[in-house]
């Protein structure tokens, strides 16, 4: 097992700690490219055929050309490989526009260990804040070019929101738009229970569309939840059975505080933590 890999589009295996961007590589100045970010477990890419639509939907709206998927996938199966199976791993497939001085896309998948905070969210839940996102639900319909719903390397203001969190002593943050409806999470999610049903806010209100939400919500309908895309408030999220933030790499993190407010332990926690599991490790998986 490799304790870091990095793998370019060709295939080929390159040493991780060689130099790989030019300095004027529009992913470093100007963070403009798309990425994903996926887990690796068992030496393979979890739901790696939702990343890669997600993926070229992204690089579409940055008018990116468009990603050989194939190319893709096997990058991504190369790279899980020589990751191995003894542990997991959190891989990165990134996409920049390449140089400013011009020439081909720069693309690259890497695989490295989990940070430490990953263990610690799926065993013992998460703090969680609420913070203002600081525009409204209908800002990506009417300003396209704010690319809310794409996942692009730049990402500044979503450490920022981590970071100013951390200072509080709360471990992630929940977004909420001008309008006082519940958005997503930094790097996650936003899936809340009533009773046996799951719901998460559409992406219609400028949010990335949820990965590890999406795979959920297949196999839940099938161990008998409903499972719902509806606007949420945080009051919502004070009175439903459990809070969850979703995401490909820690997967399900109970939210056990939001806002010092000490929430509910959900009855069905244990159930919803192994159906995510399930869902991460069957849907999507490689063709």
């Amino acid at each position: 097992m490799a304790d870091r890999v990095l793998v370019t589009l060709d295939g080929v295996v390159r040493d991780p700690d060689a130099p790989l961007l030019c300095a004027d590589d529009l992913a470093a100045v100007r963070g403009d490219g798309v990425f994903e970010t996926l887990l690796v477990r068992a030496g393979r890419p979890c739901t790696i055929e939702l990343h890669l639509s997600r993926l070229q939907r992204s690089a579409e709206a940055l008018d990116l050309p468009e990603p050989d998927v194939v190319k893709w996938r096997n990058a991504a199966e190369v790279a899980a490989k020589q990751w191995g199976t003894e542990a997991e791993g959190a891989m990165r497939l990134v996409y920049s526009r390449g140089r400013e001085s011009g020439g081909d896309p720069t693309a690259f998948v890497t695989v490295g260990p989990l940070a430490e905070r990953v263990q610690r969210a799926r065993a013992d839940g998460i703090s969680v804040m609420t913070l203002a996102r600081g525009h409204s639900t209908e800002l990506g319909q009417t300003a396209p070019w704010q690319l809310l719903g794409a996942k692009t390397l730049s990402y500044a203001t979503n450490m920022a929101a981590l970071r100013f969190a951390a200072r509080y002593e709360a471990d992630d943050v929940i977004f909420v738009s001008s309008e006082g409806r519940v958005l997503e999470g930094p790097r996650s999610t936003v899936v809340i229970e009533r009773g046996r049903t799951l719901i998460t806010p559409p992406a219609t209100q400028g949010i990335l569309p949820g990965t590890t939400q999406r795979a959920l919500f297949e196999v839940a309908e099938d161990a008998g939840f409903a499972c719902e895309y509806a606007p949420l408030f945080p009051a919502d999220l004070i009175t439903s059975d459990g809070v969850w933030l979703l995401s490909s790499v820690t997967l399900a993190a109970r939210v056990h505080t939001l806002d010092g407010l000490v929430m509910r332990r959900s009855a069905r926690a244990d159930e919803i933590v192994s159906l995510v599991d399930v869902a991460v490790e069957s849907i999507g998986a490689s063709k």
